[in-house]
């Protein structure tokens, strides 16, 4: 079975083009003598069919409204009529590009809005949500060592509120995540730890997080919660009340 677990491992890589060609080819023979690995992997490939076939909606206007206060222009100071008429075509031509910039950086906030709930549902649907339950942050975090291309940082155990069952590896867009599930009361939420060097991060925050700040969503149902910290990015999504969610994530942002 541990050999089971490794290949299984390998599937999602396989599906995203990320495996060598020699570890494809394993994966291949071993599928094809495996009947239990061969149900996982159509299992897998179903749901991304469910979650495809999911509506793709907006994000909503009070997000939109953020995002776009957040990449308003500085007040301006009074100056002569001279230097207004000769900055005219610079000032268009400033605000085209802040309304393309802006129109971008909307769709792809949206983007990851719909990403971290996807992401969630899989966890939910998925037969084994967790490659690894939980006896502690410090058995859990160990657990990802040499299955992602980062360390994913997080020092929260979980508490008598928010209790930490386990964890497994998943993908964010483009790139491996580690995916760390909590549950409060019946409630299951979900942490995903990513690089995120190279997305088009929301601009703006609604929350703080103690010494931090955060990016409070919501879509189809479920809330999302988006911080930072350096060069890794964080996303809590849950059904559970915003000010729940908000709660873990000052918990997960303080020990950061």
């Amino acid at each position: 079975m541990s050999d089971c677990s490794e290949f299984r491992s390998r599937i999602a890589d396989a599906r995203h083009g990320r495996l060598a060609p020699d570890a494809r080819v394993a994966l291949a023979r071993h599928l094809e003598g495996c009947a239990e690995c061969r149900a996982f992997d159509e299992r897998e490939r179903e749901l991304d069919r469910t979650l495809a076939r999911l509506p793709r909606r907006k994000a909503p206007e009070a997000l939109r409204a953020r995002l776009a206060a957040s990449a308003a222009p500085a007040p301006r100071s009074r100056v002569s009529r001279r230097t207004l008429v000769l900055g005219a075509g610079a000032a268009l031509a400033a605000g085209v590009a802040l309304g393309v910039g802006l129109f971008y950086r909307t769709r792809h906030a949206d983007e990851l809005v719909l990403e971290a709930v996807n992401d969630h549902l899989r966890v939910l649907y998925a037969q084994q949500p967790l490659e690894v339950e939980s006896g502690g942050i410090h058995q859990v975090k160990p657990w990802f060592e040499g299955k992602l291309d980062f360390a994913p940082v997080i020092g929260f155990d979980g508490d008598a509120e928010f209790t930490l069952t386990g964890g497994s590896v998943a993908y964010f867009i483009d790139r491996k995540a580690a995916a760390f599930v909590f549950k409060r009361r019946l409630h299951v939420i979900t942490l995903f730890v990513f690089r995120a060097e190279g997305l088009a991060w929301p601009h703006g925050s609604n929350q703080k997080l103690g010494r931090r700040s955060g990016l409070l969503a919501h879509s189809r149902g479920f809330n999302v919660l988006f911080f930072r910290e350096n060069e890794l990015g964080y996303a809590l999504v849950s059904d559970t009340e915003p000010a729940t969610l908000v709660r873990l994530g000052e918990k997960i942002a303080n020990t950061l």
